[in-house]
């Protein structure tokens, strides 16, 4: 007895007949488009769409693609140009075009995020400062700002001179400031300016008074006040206060002042005559005169804080030690002014 065969039996039969039938659609398809005028091939590719949006609608709003998915997509949309842009549907057109761009080896450059780079030659300077002076990076920062380089940070000059091994801190050389000032203390003097209104016979005047500190023992050296500190007068302060130093026993070997224009070189010379060297502070730092800025602080605040511009004219003269901040000073009078 034979056995009738079903269809299961033949799969490799039925996949050739599907393949033929699948080929037969693909060629009629192929040659109602070749027949087609612009006008039927453009109602073809509308129904296309819209049948395609349909389809789209369906499915997942994300697919994911594989490689060579959208390989096949590169070959068809690499010519296709804006059109593009109305075709795609199931990845964004940009996103193709990026697929293309990647694969030519055309890779759009992206821009560079983050601060620009700091100037070769101001990262020069940094390191020049850095290695002469020994400065740490709040100074350099300071002295960059004074030749009008406003475009580098404090952490741009500390990583600077960290990238290329030097300390951020001011302790690189020899000594450090502190280490100067307790080595020097005993012949250092610093001095400095002081001004108050008062009320004359001609109305409101300023009044000046030249302030010498000494370092280590912070007694203090203060001239009588006068309305013009002039040449004339300044020559006078500076041996009445050379004179002060040989008396008392406390010697200067070195005098720093700021870069007030009062101090002119023949003041100057009255202190070099004696082999007293003078030291001119940089521009915009305070602190290296920090303790004669604090006893002129001291000045303005204790005494004067409490008063009003109805001072006498007999104004302020004193010589002695600078007491501490929160003390109450007694002060003598003398009459500068007395004939004025």
């Amino acid at each position: 007895m034979q056995k009738v065969r079903s269809d299961r039996d033949f799969p490799r039969e039925n996949s050739i007949i599907s393949m033929a039938s699948f080929r037969n659609v693909y060629t009629s398809l192929m040659l109602v488009i070749a027949k087609s005028t612009d006008k039927e091939l453009a109602r073809q590719v509308s129904y296309l769409k819209a049948e395609n949006q349909i389809l789209r609608s369906r499915l997942p709003k994300r697919l994911s693609l594989t490689q060579r998915e959208k390989n096949r997509l590169i070959r068809f949309a690499r010519n296709l140009g804006s059109a593009l842009n109305e075709l795609a549907t199931i990845v964004h057109p940009s996103t193709i075009r990026r697929w293309i761009r990647e694969e030519s080896g055309k890779k759009k450059q992206q821009p560079k995020k983050g601060r620009p780079r700091t100037a070769a030659d101001i990262e020069k300077l940094i390191l020049k400062l850095a290695k002469d002076t020994g400065w740490g990076y709040t100074r350099i920062l300071g002295e960059l700002k004074k030749l009008g380089i406003e475009s580098v940070t404090r952490n741009t000059v500390k990583n600077i001179l960290k990238r290329n091994g030097y300390e951020t801190g001011p302790e690189r050389g020899p000594g450090t400031w502190d280490e100067f000032l307790k080595r020097h203390a005993a012949t250092m003097w610093q001095c400095d300016f002081f001004s108050k209104k008062i009320v004359s016979k001609t109305g409101l005047r300023d009044v000046f008074v030249l302030v010498f500190l000494h370092i280590e023992t912070r007694r203090v050296f203060i001239t009588p006040a006068t309305y013009k500190p002039d040449q004339e007068w300044m020559i006078e302060q500076a041996e009445e206060f050379i004179r002060h130093t040989e008396s008392e026993k406390l010697p200067c070997k070195i005098l720093m002042h700021d870069n007030d224009g009062k101090y002119s070189q023949p003041f100057l010379a009255a202190f070099t005559i004696r082999k007293i060297e003078t030291r001119r502070t940089a521009i915009r730092s305070p602190n290296t005169v920090a303790f004669v800025e604090r006893f002129v602080q001291t000045i303005r605040q204790e005494p004067f804080a409490k008063s009003t511009t109805t001072i006498p004219t007999q104004f302020i003269h004193r010589r002695g030690t600078c007491p501490p901040a929160n003390s109450t000073m007694k002060w003598h009078a003398t009459g500068p002014f007395a004939n004025n």
